[in-house]
């Protein structure tokens, strides 16, 4: 049999029995779209985790007080509660430690901020003048905290978009209006440019205070600092410069093992691997729990290409009679497989690609379809209709012409 007349036999075999047909095909269909789905929201999430982990800064390393460790049955204590980061310790780090192009020290909370009858939770972060440029923070409007600021202590404060909004309303102008942090004025110089929501936490609704003024009203001590960021000046140093910062810290803290350390450094990167193989998982763990309706739609072509053997049982020793191979039967049916998941595969990739698109254009969930997870869809289509169809396929071929002819 030549191409044309397998393709002219397919068409015609599946288009007999239309309904059955479209209903064998719905189980690939809606595999097929599903992993399509699943997979990009998984890429999405990925993709919008790491480009939050990058707004918040360039060749950034985070160090912050305490260490995940429990002593006995007590409570661990946690990354950041701890009082072990000293003032001390940044101005060692600063003077000490080569490649570093700006060091940040904070101390952060979460405070009841109120203005003109309105009021909000939200993160007040203690800061000095590094902080913009250590975590890409722009202003739209007004000033960042600046030098004169720390100095002098001033109650001033650098707001975001999404705090502007909850004190003050939409479209409202923020800079010059006055707020109150744990009972203190404080006189807004700025409001920070929109970076999203997306990722750990929401940039958009903070609060920015010089540290010194921080320290004084807020806090009370100006020892401590609850965390600390630098810039390295190249992103091939930041391993030999998170490794220095790690011994100065074990040195000038006396503690000799490192497992015992009372600190934790990460840097950028360590952070965007975490959470990429965290997102990875995810990733598949969805694409597997998609694949379940691929078996499924499978197992339905498989018993539909059995149900078409019987059937057509006569029509099939007739070809063999009149010399018809058992390689040409073979052929047959298992394109008339292929064929039935390559073009549900289609019409899955299809509606799969309208509903991500449908789902990022209305705001509901971030996804991302990427040209690999299609062309995969596509070939485990094809694998499925070669590996489902195989069976009835060679049942077909191995028919006996004789038996055939009398099957009723």
């Amino acid at each position: 049999m030549t191409t044309k007349d397998i393709l002219h036999e397919t068409f015609s075999a599946l288009t007999a029995n239309k309904v059955r047909t479209s209903l064998t095909m719905l189980g690939i269909v809606i595999g097929i779209s599903s992993v399509i789905i699943l997979v990009s929201i998984g890429q999405g999430a990925q993709a919008s985790i790491q480009s939050s982990i990058q707004s918040i800064g360039s060749n950034l390393i985070m160090v912050s007080p305490g260490a995940s460790r429990s002593f006995g049955y007590g409570a661990s204590t946690g990354r950041g509660s701890a009082k072990t980061l000293t003032m001390k310790d940044v101005e060692a780090i600063a003077s000490e430690i080569q490649n570093i192009q700006a060091v940040s020290p904070e101390i952060s909370g979460r405070y009841q901020v109120t203005a003109k009858g309105t009021n909000t939770n939200t993160s007040v972060t203690g800061v000095e003048a590094a902080y913009a440029s250590v975590h890409n923070v722009n202003v739209d409007d007004g000033s960042f905290i600046d030098d004169q600021a720390l100095q002098s202590r001033s109650k001033v404060a650098v707001i975001g978009p999404t705090t502007a909004t909850d004190l003050f309303g939409e479209g409202v102008e923020a800079v010059g209006m006055t707020i109150r942090i744990n009972g203190q004025e404080f006189k807004v110089v700025g409001v920070t440019r929109s970076k999203g929501s997306g990722g750990f936490n929401n940039q958009d609704d903070a609060i920015y205070v010089p540290l010194t003024t921080a320290q004084l009203f807020l806090l009370g001590d100006s020892t401590y600092v609850t965390s600390l960021s630098l810039s390295a000046s190249d992103s091939t140093v930041m391993t030999q410069v998170q490794d220095d910062i790690t011994a100065l810290l074990l040195e000038r803290h006396r503690i000799s093992v490192a497992a015992n350390a009372d600190f934790n450094v990460l840097n950028q990167a360590d952070i965007v691997s975490a959470a990429s193989g965290v997102t990875s998982t995810f990733t598949l763990l969805l694409g597997a729990v998609a694949g379940i309706s691929l078996v499924v739609g499978g197992i339905g072509i498989m018993n539909m290409m059995l149900t078409t053997v019987t059937e057509r049982t006569r029509e099939i020793g007739l070809r063999k009679a009149i010399g018809a191979k058992s390689r040409d039967i073979n052929i047959q049916f298992l394109t008339e497989a292929v064929a039935l998941t390559v073009l549900g595969g289609a019409i899955g990739v299809s509606i799969g690609w309208l509903v991500a698109y449908g789902i990022t254009y209305f705001g509901i969930l971030q996804a991302s379809i990427s040209m690999s997870s299609v062309l995969l869809a596509f070939g485990v289509s094809a694998a499925i209709g070669i590996v489902f169809g195989y069976y009835p396929a060679r049942r077909a071929s191995r028919l006996n012409p004789i038996e055939a002819l009398r099957y009723e």
